[in-house]
């Protein structure tokens, strides 16, 4: 079974993601502070992370910079509600990137997409 992280500050949002996420089989390991983040990468060695990019506590874009330097091999997609944040060259070692929406069909088919290739 393939261990997601998904790192948000909104905890509804994050409590969605969790439930479709366990219902298409996946383990979800859910975060609502992306400075602890890095640590629980370390300690859970999740397949794939799901980051948002504006959290109130930590810059997601520098997440994303000290993941991929901890393991540069983690698929990372960018899932965040600004799509102006694409255009941001620090966004661009993430493995993909998506815009929040409530159809999370892109979502999960990204997921799956990259899960599959690994």
């Amino acid at each position: 079974m393939e261990k997601i992280m998904i790192v948000d500050d909104e905890e509804r949002t994050l409590a969605l993601y969790e439930r479709r996420l366990k219902r298409k089989g996946y383990q979800v390991v859910p975060l609502t502070e992306g400075r602890k983040a890095l640590e629980r990468v370390k300690e859970e060695e999740p397949d794939l992370v799901v980051l948002d990019i504006k959290m109130g506590d930590v810059d997601g874009l520098q997440l994303l910079r000290e993941i991929k330097g901890h393991r540069k091999s983690l698929p990372v997609i960018i899932n965040s509600a600004y799509s102006i944040y694409k255009m941001d060259f620090k966004s661009w070692i993430a493995d993909a990137y998506i815009v929040k929406s409530s159809n999370l069909d892109e979502l999960e088919s990204k997921i799956e997409e990259i899960l599959t290739t690994d």
